[in-house]
């Protein structure tokens, strides 16, 4: 008996000491939590300090926006911003694909290997970029090609690309020009499908051109804003007040999401005072008022915060298109002219050259935007090269759908289109670039 008692006695020290050990572990557990809920306290009050937003949020009874929609109450701009985690801590950490910047070049005559395709060949046109069928004699616009300074572009090959797009989808996402861009890849790439291995949706909100024997498809998402918006319907879009949800690219990212190559734009339409916010915390039919800079700024941000969370680059291509500019003032590039594109034949020579239909301010946001991204986005700087092309635009050789009047028919620079793209043209380069860097 007193064997084992001494042995259960010398085992009661033993069981204090991991009793205590126990509660001491707990105590400082306990004091790291208080001390973590106190830091994401403190982080909370700094974040809105800053008035930051985080985009994307789905809400479950959100009014969707669409051409009806309404402010019932405008009120002054409360300062929100649009916040998103940055994935790479250090700016230009994008890689290069090459050292040969292709976007610094001038624009050769080459009649012998330009146009790309055919106009009349092409059953897909849009009215409003057919200026040949529309009455446009002059047809060199159709036959320039674009030379990098120090190396050369590589040339397009119609196999070879849809070797690149077999069993994917390559979507392009946003306005009128994206879509001139779409229509021009559409033209470039059909000649070679058999009429029966062939197809296109009817024009709405997402249309899509189908290649039976490659398995894939070439589509269009007409988002002119990327974020929801009341402009959202593809025909029914003029609208005097712009009102857009800034914290939400959930409606049409539902569509371009399962997208395998995704060329993404947006300028023009923010270039029109003011645009009126709906946030999706805020009561139906109450906005608030901003420019239209910072109405971009808070849509590529919520853009970019869908980037971030949803593409790996490795499985998916992002691009992003910077602004194609306007030529509606002939005195930039002509002093002492009092017209704009219409009855223009050549392209600028003048590398410098820099019109007021590209903002700087804007391209400055776009790129702090881009850097920020990473190798997750390429870019495709079409802006340069484009300012050169006063040549390249319908003007009067195209599709409209207003009736023009004798005094505008009279004098034919005020109804000059001189913000779209001739197809065969311009858009037909932009995709030669897309190709080159796939």
């Amino acid at each position: 008996m007193s064997q084992r008692w001494s042995r259960k006695k010398s085992r009661l020290p033993l069981a204090g000491l991991l009793f205590m050990l126990v509660v001491t572990i707990m105590i400082r557990y306990y004091e790291r939590s208080i001390q973590q809920i106190h830091n994401e306290h403190n982080l909370l009050e700094a974040s809105s300090s800053f008035n930051f937003v985080k985009p994307n949020v789905p809400g479950n009874k959100l009014e969707v926006l669409d051409r009806f929609s309404r402010c019932n109450a405008t009120r002054e701009y409360s300062g929100k911003k649009i916040g998103w985690v940055d994935p790479y801590e250090d700016p230009g950490q994008r890689t290069e694909i090459e050292k040969c910047d292709v976007f610094s070049g001038k624009w050769v005559f080459d009649h012998s290997s330009y146009p790309l395709h055919m106009e009349s060949q092409c059953p897909y046109m849009s009215d409003q970029l057919a200026c040949q069928k529309h009455g446009r004699l002059d047809l060199d616009y159709q036959h320039w090609r674009w030379q990098p300074h120090a190396c050369n572009l590589k040339r397009w090959n119609v196999t070879e690309m849809w070797e690149k797009l077999r069993g994917k989808r390559l979507m392009f996402v946003g306005d009128s020009l994206n879509r001139g861009q779409w229509i021009s890849m559409v033209c470039l790439l059909q000649s070679v499908i058999p009429p029966d291995k062939q197809s296109m949706s009817p024009n709405a909100h997402l249309t899509i051109f189908r290649a039976e024997n490659y398995n894939a498809t070439v589509e269009f998402l007409w988002a002119p804003l990327l974020v929801e918006s009341n402009s959202d319907d593809p025909v029914n879009h003029r609208l005097a007040e712009r009102i857009i949800r800034p914290d939400s690219v959930l409606k049409h990212a539902s569509k371009w999401q399962h997208a395998d190559i995704l060329i993404f734009n947006t300028y023009l339409w923010w270039r029109q005072d003011p645009v009126k916010l709906r946030w999706s915390s805020e009561e139906k039919g109450s906005c608030e008022e901003v420019k239209g800079a910072e109405g971009m700024e808070m849509a590529m941000n919520a853009w970019a915060d869908w980037i971030t969370n949803n593409v790996d680059p490795n499985s998916k291509r992002v691009f992003f298109v910077t602004m194609s500019p306007t030529h509606q003032l002939s005195r930039e590039w002509n002093p002492g002219s009092k017209g704009n594109c219409y009855g223009e034949k050549n392209p600028i020579e003048e590398e410098s050259y820099w019109g007021s239909g590209s903002d700087i301010s804007t391209m400055k946001m776009v790129k702090g935007v881009l850097d920020r991204l990473g190798p997750k986005v390429s870019v495709l700087n079409i802006t340069q090269l484009s300012e050169y092309r006063k040549d390249g635009h319908p003007s009067v050789y195209r599709k409209f759908w207003e009736p023009l009047n004798q005094d505008r028919l009279n004098n034919p620079a005020s109804y000059s289109d001189c913000t779209h793209w001739c197809v065969p043209g311009v858009p037909d380069v932009w995709n030669q670039l897309l190709f080159h860097f796939l």
